[in-house]
């Protein structure tokens, strides 16, 4: 009886003794410590919150890049041609991030300049490089964003007036830039889908008269669409004016 209960306290000591040691030292990994610039991560505790902002990553590109406006419009244009699966949602996020890429490659270079490469230099400190990190995004947003929009969103938050646009919370200024996006993009669609209505109104109509009851007006209607954005150079078009409305 004696033999387990002596195993048993011995096992009970070896788990308990590494935790004591953790609560009186710490683990040295895992520190921050005060310098005269402020502080200090440990490299441990940088590349932990570098993999916990590569998981918000996706969540970062829909809520605070062009991405959105662009795959929105996309989405629409896909629906007025009436081609349900071509092209294919593969192409199109493709499309949209690669464009995304393009119309934000400014904010990118300055966020390189004014954060990143003194990060790396280690002339600035995390806080810090997030802190200038955040300034070009903040000022792609608001020039993007809607006044009404940020008012809406401010008076939700019973936040009160704000003199500048610098002085609007983050938390406040990325849904109001998500809505100012939704609305810019279903406008955009809105007026990319009449041409195409149109042409289905015209080709129903038309077998309507002609007393073809039975035969899909979509079937007729395609081929004239495609041909029409073909003529006119359609991506190009959309293409130009989405990313020229991120410059207007």
């Amino acid at each position: 009886m004696l033999k387990p209960l002596s195993r048993l306290i011995l096992l009970l000591a070896l788990l308990f003794l590494p935790l004591a040691a953790f609560g009186q030292q710490g683990l040295e990994a895992l520190t921050i410590q005060e310098t005269e610039d402020g502080q200090t991560w440990s490299l441990s505790v940088q590349v932990l919150v570098l993999m916990t902002l590569l998981t918000l990553l996706p969540a970062i590109v829909l809520m605070m890049t062009a991405f959105t406006r662009i795959i929105v419009v996309l989405a629409i244009l896909r629906q007025a041609l009436g081609t349900a699966s071509t092209p294919s949602n593969q192409v199109l996020i493709g499309l949209a991030l690669f464009l995304t890429l393009f119309v934000m490659m400014p904010v990118f270079d300055e966020i390189n300049e004014t954060a990143l490469q003194p990060y790396l230099a280690e002339e600035l400190g995390p806080e810090e490089a997030l802190e200038q990190a955040s300034e070009p995004m903040r000022e792609f947003m608001i020039q993007q964003t809607r006044e009404d929009d940020i008012a809406l969103f401010l008076g939700i938050a019973n936040h009160g007036e704000v003199e500048t646009p610098d002085d609007v919370p983050m938390t406040v200024l990325i849904p109001a830039f998500m809505t100012s996006e939704l609305k810019t993009a279903f406008i955009i669609g809105f007026v990319l889908y009449l041409p195409f209505l149109v042409i289905d109104l015209v080709v129903a109509s038309t077998l309507m008269s002609m007393g073809m009851l039975m035969l899909s007006p979509m079937i007729i209607s395609l081929p004239f669409k495609i041909m029409l954005f073909v003529l006119v150079d359609g991506w190009s078009l959309i293409m130009g004016t989405l990313a020229s409305s991120f410059f207007m």
